[in-house]
């Protein structure tokens, strides 16, 4: 038999190596086709006398990473379409499509021949619960091999037996923590958690697969032997009395009640270790049913795995324009961001020159892509020769004149425009006709630089987050002029270094910083009210934000805040900035010197290490303080999350952001958008237009007109609608124009 995903071949000792490898796919994934397929394989290979044993691999660089787009969106539009039509057996049908991977995977273990899987590189989700029901696992030590059940950043968790599997195969503990942060696991940490048999070179791997079959691997799971007990011996020890009372609360800590799928987890693991195997995959199932119906789910699978690839894939790429073919790239400026932009440019094997005003300023630029590799290489993330291979790509010089054939060339000099002016007319001297100018701005509005440009079309914004080596997400922004071609070259410039694109039309502060700032400026408000410091900080993590306003104010710098202020001031006049919250900076960078981490003192105190910052004891002395039993935490949760969400909204209704997609996926990687909301629109829909709207206009009367809701906002809330209902993604190819 033929098959359209697979291989099958069976050599003389009865062993049928099975190939995964999708031919219209980069990576293997699952669909309901290949499940089809799989499920053919197991019937046919188990009706074969000839066939002793199969080892199951991948024929491409990867093993696979999981589920398909469709098939998840499948199932959310099967649950949609089955509520409208049958709501009595809606959620008994999406029960048993849930279950149709478990049971599937379940079959393979139960099946009476041994299966092995020989995993060649990245295995996630379904695929490393796939190879938890084989009977054998061996995983080459190649660096690219990661295995992970990650579901539980996206809402969701291990559904095809991977609660039951792994709790079986190592402790408790170690599978909780594995699971429920969806950590990723090395080939070696996997065997030391006994969830891999055998790690061996890459050329070695399908032969250690079939000499597992050759020296008689039993064709039965553990749990399904007599007598088998649960590593540290299950549920009812002294060690479990120890873990599952406290697991609760840890994980409340973590994260502050704000994901169900964690919960989830604990539950299914709790519960299934005390029925026999099959029980146990039920009752995944019934959770699994349960999480899949919740809006953390939809709206984190939307947001953090649909949204995130449709995008990175170029969802907002202009039609009709070629794929750029970009052979070499220009970086003025080699200070931090610069240099950083210069490492992730020639980590994507692009060369790149980097340049500055002299050498001495272009080779420090270059030294600090030498301490990123030479950091890299010490955590075993890079190779000798690969980081040698990176900084031979990247070449520091004064000449303008080597970015005469450059395609795209990025100016990340000083956030000034007339220093700017000057790089771009020294830029566009030499710079060949159709190649384009970028300019990494975080504030400066790209129409307004474009105007000291001699060729507006081909100019446009490409801002990068710092740390540029670590941050995900880019904002391309359009300005009044910016041509098709410009915004091409700039998103297939972001997909070779592998960020995550968001499209965002001209407007002070883009999108990400005008959100940013908004949380920064609530928690002046509550500084000013007396609400103590430490109360707003643990009130933004309980709201699920990484990290509190005022500690993400020291990271931007107190002082840039201050300098924001000023411009603002300047160009739009006074009413633009709040004067208390001017005062209010102007006291800590100018009285007090109080300028952020970069100065070990804003609102925390950074002491040297191995201690830990902490807030600044002062600052309850700037305002008087209410007491904390009198502050509503509830209240400030939903200040904090309002005010961006606000923000976002407001985009969209300005036109600066056209796509929800955008707004949501940019609040998420831009600055940690409590990210079980789906994102700042997702939030808004989440809750429902008119919920949210009535919300706005409860705090508007306590803490101000900037709570107010806005037209856009009131419209919808009349009429039912949603941001994804609105503004449909799907409905029409969009422009950033």
């Amino acid at each position: 038999m033929t098959y359209k995903n697979f291989t099958v071949e069976t050599d003389a000792d009865g062993i049928a190596l099975v190939t995964w490898n999708m031919p219209d796919k980069s990576m293997n994934v699952f669909t309901v086709e290949v499940m089809d397929e799989i499920e053919a394989i197991v019937d046919a290979t188990v009706a074969d006398e000839a066939v002793k044993g199969v080892v199951f691999t991948s024929g491409k660089a990867a093993f696979s990473g999981g589920a398909d787009l469709t098939m998840i969106k499948g199932m959310f539009s099967m649950l949609h379409e089955e509520k409208v039509k049958d709501p009595a057996n809606a959620v008994q049908k999406l029960f048993d499509a849930a279950g149709r991977m478990s049971w599937l995977w379940r079959k393979i273990e139960t099946n009476g021949k041994p299966w092995v899987s020989a995993i060649n590189g990245t295995c996630m989700g379904g695929a490393f619960e796939l190879s938890l029901a084989c009977h054998g696992r061996v995983a080459s030590n190649a660096k690219s091999v990661k295995l992970a059940l990650p579901e539980v950043k996206v809402g969701i968790f291990p559904g095809a037996g991977g609660t039951q599997r792994v709790s079986r195969l190592t402790n408790a503990q170690d599978a909780l923590q594995m699971m429920t942060t969806g950590q990723t696991l090395t080939p070696q940490r996997a065997k030391a958690m006994n969830l891999v048999h055998q790690v061996v070179e890459p050329d070695q791997l399908i032969t250690a697969a079939k000499q597992m079959i050759k020296d008689g691997l039993k064709p039965v799971a553990p749990w399904d032997e007599k007598g088998f007990k649960a590593p540290g011996g299950g549920i009812w020890t002294p060690a479990s009395a120890q873990l599952w009372p406290a697991a609760p609360a840890i994980l409340r800590r973590e994260t502050a009640g704000n994901y169900p799928a964690a919960l989830a987890i604990l539950k299914c693991v709790y519960e299934g270790l005390q029925v026999p195997f099959d029980t146990g995959l039920r009752i995944e199932q019934r959770y699994f049913t349960q999480i899949v119906q919740t809006t953390e789910a939809f709206s984190m699978i939307r947001s953090l795995f649909i949204s995130l690839q449709e995008l990175g894939k170029g969802a907002r790429r202009p039609a009709g324009q070629p794929k750029s073919n970009l052979s070499k790239i220009g970086v003025v400026g080699a200070g931090f961001m610069g240099a950083s932009i210069a490492y992730v440019t020639a980590a994507a094997g692009l060369p790149v020159v980097l340049i500055d005003r002299d050498m001495e300023a272009a080779n420090k630029g270059k030294s600090v892509a030498e301490g990123l590799v030479t950091g890299a290489i010490g955590k075993g993330k890079m190779t000798k020769e690969a980081g040698e291979k990176l900084l031979s790509l990247i070449t520091p010089t004064e000449d303008y004149g080597s970015l005469s054939d450059a395609d795209l060339v990025i100016e990340a000099v000083f956030e000034d425009r007339d220093v700017k002016k000057a790089v771009i007319e020294k830029v566009e001297a030499v710079l060949a006709e159709g190649a384009i100018f970028a300019s990494n701005t975080s504030t400066l509005p790209i129409t307004g630089l474009a105007k000291n440009s001699k060729r507006p079309e081909d100019f446009i914004g490409v801002h990068f987050f710092s740390p540029v080596e670590k941050m995900m997400l880019t904002e391309v922004i359009v300005g009044e002029q910016t041509g098709d071609k410009a915004l091409a070259v700039a998103l297939d410039y972001v997909s070779m270094i592998k960020k995550t694109p968001i499209v965002v039309n001209d407007t002070r502060g883009f999108f990400v910083n005008r959100c940013v700032f908004r949380y920064i400026n609530e928690a002046y408000d509550m500084l000013i009210e007396g609400v103590p410091a430490v109360m707003i900080e643990n009130a933004a993590k309980m709201a699920g934000m990484p990290v509190g306003p005022l500690s993400l104010n020291d990271e931007v710098a107190v002082d840039l805040s201050q300098k924001i202020m000023k411009a603002s001031i300047a160009d739009l006049g006074a009413e633009a900035v709040v004067p208390e919250h001017m005062s209010l900076i102007n006291k800590m960078v100018d009285e007090l010197d109080r300028r952020g981490r970069k100065n070990g003192k804003g609102f925390y105190d950074y002491p040297a290490k191995p201690l830990k910052k902490s807030l600044w004891p002062g600052l309850k002395d700037l305002y008087p303080q209410q007491k904390p039993a009198d502050v509503d935490v509830t209240v400030l949760k939903q200040r904090l999350l309002v005010t961006i969400a606000l923000e976002a909204a407001r985009t969209v209704e300005e036109g600066i952001v056209t796509d929800p997609r955008e707004a949501d996926v940019g609040s998420i990687l831009g600055f940690g958008f409590a990210p079980y909301t789906g994102g700042a629109l997702s939030y808004i829909d989440g809750m429902g237009v008119k919920v949210f709207v009535e919300l706005c206009e409860r705090l508007a009367k306590t803490y101000g007109s900037h709570f107010a809701p806005t037209p856009l906002l009131k419209d919808m809330a009349a009429k039912g609608e949603t941001f994804y209902g609105r503004f449909d993604p799907y409905g029409a190819v969009k422009t950033a124009a």
